[in-house]
């Protein structure tokens, strides 16, 4: 397939690109470090903004790793969307938001939009994977429409949190401790890195582009 600066010009590309060991090592020394975080207590003493910043910063941090790190800068060029897809299916944590309302540990007006908005985008990643090869007919459109609905609906779940966190700190106390602290610290991160990264990479890969 041809390439342009290294960046295949498809969507459908290796799903483990060689060189990757550097990539995975990285990810789970950062999940270790999440998880010890999270069990030392330390993250649910923090007030906002603080926990908003620290999700901003480690999401501008990956973001500008994508960029700048050449490891990382290969993988995000070459890896199939598929295997970036995949991370979404961490977004059927919506069932848990709801299951933690129904207990009172979390808010209504957070769980119920943040909750069936992560499941309807997990299920739409899983019937993408299953069904829908990007580089087929009408593939790019769909991936395409499925990351803009994703995209939107992670933010309005960061927005929600940070709102109502603002207004009743201690209603959000459960996002703070384990195991819905690593959203903040590894996950969300994640999600909305690889968000960005499809999108460049289904802009690069139009039609009118490779004409």
């Amino acid at each position: 397939m041809p390439r342009r600066d290294g960046e295949p010009v498809g969507t459908v590309a290796p799903w483990l690109p060689p060189g990757s060991g550097p990539i995975l090592g990285v990810a789970g020394a950062w999940l270790l470090g999440a998880l010890l975080i999270g069990a030392s207590g330390r993250l649910a003493t923090l007030r906002p903004p603080r926990p908003q910043l620290v999700l901003a910063g480690l999401t501008l941090a990956l973001l500008a790793a994508c960029r700048l790190w050449p490891p990382l800068r290969r993988f995000a060029a070459a890896v199939d969307l598929r295997a970036l897809v995949l991370c979404h299916l961490t977004r059927f944590v919506g069932f848990y938001f709801l299951a933690l309302h129904t207990r009172g540990e979390l808010p209504r007006a957070f769980a119920a939009p943040a909750g069936w908005g992560d499941n309807a985008t997990a299920a739409g990643a899983l019937l993408l994977v299953l069904l829908v090869p990007p580089d087929g007919p009408g593939g790019r459109l769909l991936y395409l429409a499925w990351n803009a609905f994703g995209l939107l609906d992670i933010l309005g779940v960061v927005l929600t949190a940070a709102r109502l966190a603002i207004a009743d700190p201690g209603s959000m106390r459960a996002l703070l401790q384990l195991p819905l602290s690593l959203l903040l610290t590894f996950v969300v991160p994640i999600i909305i890195a690889t968000h960005v990264v499809m999108l460049m990479r289904l802009a690069r890969s139009s039609p009118a582009r490779r004409a």
